[in-house]
C-alpha cells in the first residue's frame, strides 16, 4: 500500500489542521496511507523579533519547502495566509479547502472579561503579530496601543494569562475553534502587509473587496469590484497543457471562471494603486524598517 508523507508545523494547531486535512484525503482515497511529517520553521524558531522586523520571506513554509524538493515529503499543509506571494518553481497549490470562520478574535485578559475594546481603559497594550490587524484596529480604537506578541496558539495565551503586559491580544477565530477553545473569545472582528481582501459569490457574481490602511490607522482606502463568472452543473476541465492561475491546479474549475477571478484581482489591485495606495503601503514600509 502506498504511504503519502505530509509535511506539517510542529505547533499543536498546525496538526490539527492537517490531521484535518488528512481525513479528507483518506475518505476520497481509501487505498493509502499517510505518514505525518512534522517539523519546525524560522517562524517558530524566532521569537523575540516582530515577524515585520525578521527580513526574511516563506517564515512559516521555507523548511517545508526544502523537504518537498528534496523528496523527504510528498506534499505539505498550510495556513494560506502563511504561503508567499510567488510559489517557488514547479510548485503548485494542489487544493483549497473550504474557508472556516473568517473573522479575528478578541481574547481578553481575565481581568477585563467581559470588556470590549472600546470598554478597555486608556493605554491598554493589546498584542498582535500582524501589521494588518493592528493598522484596522488602532483606526477604530486610537485609545488603545497595539505590541507584537510572537509564539504559537498556546505561548500566545499563556502570555496573555500569566504575563501583565497584554489587556487583550488578536487571535483568528478559526485558530480558537479548532482548538476547541471558542469560550476564550470576547469579541469577533498576509499578516505581515496592512492589506486585506475579501471574496463572495452570488448568482453568478464574484464580489471583490480590497483594502489598503496606513500603520497608524489613519489613512485607510477600500473598494470593491464584481465580475461574472460562469460555473456549470457539470464542471468542464480545460485543456491539459493550460497554464497554472496563479499557482493554483484547479482541473475542476473552468479555465473561463479562473481568468475571471485572476483579471478581477489584477484590475482591482490595479484600482487601489491608481487611487493612492502604493503612497500608504511605501510609507509603511519606511516606517517599519526605521523601528
Amino acid at each position: 500500500m502506498r504511504v503519502i508523507r505530509v509535511g506539517t508545523r510542529k505547533s499543536q494547531l498546525a496538526r490539527i489542521q492537517t490531521d484535518s486535512v488528512v481525513a479528507m484525503l483518506k475518505t476520497l482515497n481509501p487505498g493509502l496511507q499517510f505518514e505525518i511529517v512534522a517539523m519546525s520553521t524560522t517562524g517558530d524558531k524566532i521569537l523575540d523579533t516582530a515577524l515585520s522586523k525578521i527580513g526574511e520571506k516563506s517564515l512559516f513554509t521555507k523548511e517545508l519547502e526544502h523537504a518537498l524538493e528534496k523528496n523527504e515529503v510528498d506534499l505539505v499543509v498550510h495556513s494560506l495566509k502563511d504561503l508567499p506571494t510567488v510559489l517557488p518553481p514547479g510548485f503548485t497549490i494542489g487544493a483549497v479547502c473550504k474557508r472556516e470562520n473568517p473573522y479575528d478574535a478578541v481574547v481578553f485578559h481575565p481581568k477585563f472579561v467581559g470588556k470590549t475594546l472600546e470598554t478597555l481603559p486608556e493605554k491598554s497594550v493589546v498584542g498582535t503579530s500582524s501589521l494588518r490587524r493592528a493598522a484596522q484596529l488602532q483606526r477604530k480604537f486610537p485609545h488603545l496601543q497595539f505590541k507584537s506578541i510572537r509564539g504559537n496558539l498556546n505561548t500566545r495565551l499563556q502570555k496573555l494569562d500569566e504575563l501583565q503586559e497584554f489587556s487583550a491580544i488578536i487571535l483568528a477565530a478559526a485558530g480558537l475553534q479548532r482548538m476547541g477553545w471558542q469560550n476564550r473569545v470576547g469579541q469577533e472582528g498576509g499578516c505581515s502587509v496592512p492589506v486585506a481582501v475579501h471574496t463572495a459569490i452570488q448568482d453568478g457574481q464574484l464580489y471583490l473587496t480590497g483594502g489598503v490602511w496606513s500603520l497608524d490607522g489613519s489613512e485607510s482606502m477600500q473598494e470593491t469590484m464584481q465580475a461574472t463568472i460562469h460555473i456549470p452543473a457539470q464542471h468542464e476541465d480545460g485543456p491539459e497543457d493550460d497554464p497554472q492561475l496563479v499557482g493554483i491546479t484547479a482541473q475542476n474549475i473552468p479555465r473561463a471562471a479562473q481568468l475571471a477571478a485572476e483579471n478581477l484581482g489584477t484590475s482591482l489591485a490595479n484600482l487601489l494603486l491608481n487611487k493612492g495606495a502604493k503612497n500608504i503601503l511605501d510609507v509603511a514600509r519606511q516606517l517599519n524598517d526605521a523601528h
